[in-house]
């Protein structure tokens, strides 16, 4: 396969293919819709999943698993959520298959192993979950519930792309149960920080954290967090959501409990999720034309170590220098290769390591050991320096932590540059089709105008920020008065 790419000024949804596909993340599958996530791009998410899997239990939350098909029945018990997904949902109407007598060699479904009760393969997992809950909780005793699944779910979309959006993914999706509105609010807002935390300190993505319109609300929830994040091309991507549920998915599954006075209550509620979309979050805000470009804190493979050399003579020096060069960085908690191999030249192996996002390449040959050195080339820069072989360990961690950093920074200046105050709908309408990006700007609150602005322009409201300054202005659309700014834009 050419590992030539797509330059994002060329082609930007092209260039994101080329990268998910050449950079060894995923690739397409048999299933219409569907994508097979390659052994390096689940190193990633196995990577990603780890770091939030223990931040969600350093908040006191438990993994559990929960069934993958829901009874139509219950799917429909909670009117607002079935609404939400009825489009979405693949239906499972039969157990078994026969064989075609009319066409042999086929098989047919078989009329007679029709279930009694069709089941919605898992879009999310509230219905199934607060059926369950009920026969747990009974008393405030039973609160609070903090459960968390790694799960798949299914959406029907009618139009994929890689990772970020696909018929079935990978995601967690957390489940809380509490006995006031008041420690569910705390939960949500809690939640949100978490996924703000990782998305910033461990993926490199600066977010927004804020409350979404009535209108972009989880169907069922009372309120939804979100943190979005910006991408190169000046779309806006929704990396994670927290939700305030309320008491809804307690009264339609009839969850009660006896209170401290002895006072039946329906219980509150809060969901959160993220999931394998992050990847697609990666890919868009930090790669380049070369290739991936990976936040170390969560890269498959932080460094390898090239050998360069003419003859078994001049590879077992650099064996022997390297290899102990190998249990240092490993000590140090940093994933390392040593890729000798001899089936591909170094100029190859460069280029490979370069498309795949390695963060930092260390080359060594013959004359670099002579000279004590070796040449360190950081992927985010494609900065190369000679670098003394004494102490190139603890040069290679603090290399590390900059490079995570200043993959940061450049991020959150290119998302800063791109937010744009605007004041008439001509300025709107204006950035969005020439510079794009978050338009901050006057609404009216109105469902209405909100509609009219995302059939107008593709442009959806992203979030209200929280803390939002508030101040006088009117609506970009209809004129009529306001108190604050929201975030407007295009995005996936």
């Amino acid at each position: 396969m050419s590992k030539e790419i797509t330059s994002r000024e060329q082609d930007y949804s092209q260039w994101y293919n080329d990268l998910v596909l050449k950079g060894g993340l995923a690739d397409y599958s048999a299933v219409r819709g569907c994508m097979v996530i390659k052994p390096y791009g689940f190193a990633l998410w196995e990577n990603m999943r780890d770091v939030l899997d223990k931040m969600f239990k350093d908040t006191g939350h438990q993994n559990a698993y929960f069934p993958l098909f829901i009874p139509k029945s219950l799917f429909e018990a909670e009117e607002k959520n079935a609404e939400g997904f009825a489009k979405e949902c693949a239906v499972v109407t039969h157990y078994r298959l026969k064989n075609d007598t009319a066409n042999p060699g086929k098989l047919m479904v078989d009329p007679e192993a029709k279930l009694e009760e069709e089941l919605v393969v898992r879009p999310t997992s509230e219905a199934i979950i607060w059926n369950t809950y009920k026969g747990w909780i009974q008393s405030y005793r039973d609160l609070p519930i903090l459960v968390n699944q790694w799960a798949n779910v299914v959406r029907w979309e009618m139009r994929t792309r890689l990772f970020l959006r696909t018929a079935e993914f990978l995601w967690q999706e957390g489940h809380t149960a509490h006995a006031t509105r008041e420690e569910a609010i705390a939960e949500t807002q809690k939640m949100l920080e978490v996924y703000a935390d990782f998305a910033e300190n461990w993926m490199a993505l600066p977010v927004i954290r804020g409350v979404k319109s009535a209108n972009e609300r989880f169907a069922g929830a009372e309120d939804t967090y979100c943190i979005e994040a910006l991408m190169q091309d000046g779309k806006a991507l929704q990396a994670g959501t927290s939700h305030f549920l309320g008491q809804n998915f307690a009264k339609a599954f009839d969850v009660k409990f006896s209170d401290r006075e002895n006072k039946l209550e329906y219980v509150w509620a809060t969901s959160w999720g993220v999931s394998t979309r992050l990847i697609g979050a990666l890919v868009m805000a930090h790669s380049d034309d070369s290739g991936l470009v990976l936040p170390p804190r969560i890269a498959p493979l932080q460094v390898v170590i090239v050998p360069i050399y003419k003859g078994d003579e001049q590879k077992a020096k650099i064996d022997e220098r390297v290899l102990p060069l190998i249990q240092e960085l490993k000590a140090a908690g940093i994933s390392v290769k040593y890729d000798d191999s001899d089936n591909t030249r170094p100029g190859w192996k460069f280029a490979e390591y370069e498309m795949k996002g390695v963060p930092v390449r260390i080359a060594i040959g013959a004359r670099d050991l002579e000279n004590n050195v070796a040449e360190v080339a950081r992927r985010d820069t494609k900065e190369k320096a000679s670098v003394s072989l004494d102490g190139i360990a603890s040069h290679i961690k603090t290399l590390l932590n900059d490079i995570q950093e200043q993959i940061y920074n450049k991020a959150k200046a290119f998302r800063d540059a791109n937010i744009t105050p605007v004041n008439t709908w001509d300025e709107f309408v204006s950035v969005l089709d020439n510079k794009s990006g978050f338009v901050s700007a006057h609404w009216d609150g109105t469902g209405e105008t909100e509609e009219k602005i995302k059939e107008l322009t593709k442009a959806t409201i992203r979030c209200i920020p929280l803390d939002n300054p508030q101040e006088a202005g009117t609506c970009i659309l209809s004129g009529k008065p306001s108190t604050q700014r929201v975030l407007f834009a295009r995005a996936y």
